[in-house]
């Protein structure tokens, strides 16, 4: 299998990636892996899709850091790599952390991969999905009953009054944001900075004012998903529990230093993915995490999402083969250039 991997910028990935653990994966199992940056991707007059190409040298890897180290070296080999030639292309950019400094950059991976399904490249997750779900509001097209209470604005009256509902607490957030970024827990003693923090989030656009669940100062899970279902090898499931770094810090997010445990998956974290299972497959989202604080849903990541690679370390369990199988399966079908569905056996 001829693999793609689209990321922001191939050197500015880190060893503890799930994206470098899903290449290495891939290369050791006999795959051929290529890197793709945002920025080397192209169209050219006779309808093709190409892209400068990066891809380590053959051989089997022991460590993520020698793969990565070995793909951002001058060992590395470049090509030009016409996308119709791929069996996969996955978009691994994170289109939240080109909003502020590349913003051309955003939906290139969607917008590329349209095209390059156009000629039977198989695009995951689904670009049409992505498009939808290209910010946090995506959360919000799914049942009511699986998510915290929110609203979404730029009015700091509205933000005000909503946090006053909430007898003073509530989590603000920007819509566009990601890996921890100007996530506030605003406490009813912070009345007095209130008008500042909303300011500083709000330079990223709109703010999500979401309800604050009491068990998020316990962390949150990050539950892996494929096609729909829980990733499940040997009775394990690929999860982990996320503690924040310190007492005055909330975030759950690895980027922003959290810690992560074994993730002990309850009935109410699999009840939340039988509600929102359908809208998923119907998204043509093949890989995805799950965010869950209690019995609710919180983020649902479908562009990057990170973590597996201390899921594995801590479960010692290899969640990544089962995923490249998936891929390589010849269950995959993609129709009308909109959804994949993979029926995984």
């Amino acid at each position: 299998m001829k693999m793609g991997l689209l990321v922001n910028n191939i050197f500015t990935e880190k060893a503890n990636y799930t994206t470098t653990l899903i290449a290495m994966t891939a290369t050791n199992m006999g795959h051929e892996v290529f890197y793709i940056s945002v920025d080397q991707l192209s169209y050219a007059v006779d309808d093709t899709v190409y892209a400068e190409s990066l891809k380590v040298t053959p051989g089997k890897y022991r460590t993520l850091k020698t793969y990565l180290n070995n793909l951002q070296s001058e060992k590395a080999l470049h090509q030009k790599l016409i996308l119709d030639k791929l069996d996969v292309l996955w978009l691994r950019n994170d289109a939240a952390e080109d909003v502020n400094n590349r913003p051309w950059a955003r939906l290139a991976g969607i917008n590329f991969g349209r095209l390059a399904m156009r000629h039977g490249v198989r695009v995951i997750n689904s670009p049409s999905g992505l498009s939808e779900a290209v910010n946090k509001m995506y959360l919000q097209y799914f049942p009511e009953e699986v998510r915290p209470r929110a609203i979404i604005t730029r009015v700091p009256s509205d933000i005000k009054h909503f946090i006053e509902q909430e007898k003073g607490y509530a989590v603000l957030k920007p819509l566009s944001g990601s890996g921890g970024r100007n996530v506030f827990l605003i406490r009813p003693d912070d009345k007095y900075n209130i008008n500042q923090i909303i300011e500083s989030v709000s330079q990223e656009g709109f703010i999500i004012a979401q309800e604050y669940l009491k068990e998020a100062a316990k962390g949150d899970t990050r539950l892996f998903l494929l096609n729909g279902e829980p990733l499940l090898v040997n009775n394990k499931y690929a999860a982990i529990h996320r503690y924040h770094s310190g007492e005055e810090d909330m975030r759950s997010n690895i980027k922003a230093g959290a810690i992560s445990y074994t993730a002990e998956v309850t009935p109410e974290m699999l009840k939340i993915v039988d509600i929102i299972r359908p809208k998923l497959v119907r998204d043509g989202m093949f890989f995805v995490g799950l965010d869950i604080v209690g019995n609710k849903l919180m983020e649902i990541n479908v562009f990057s999402p990170g973590g597996l690679v201390d899921c594995e370390r801590l479960q010692k369990t290899q969640f990544c083969r089962i995923i490249i199988d998936s891929l390589d399966s010849k269950n995959i079908k993609q129709d009308n250039a909109q959804n994949i569905s993979i029926a995984l056996k």
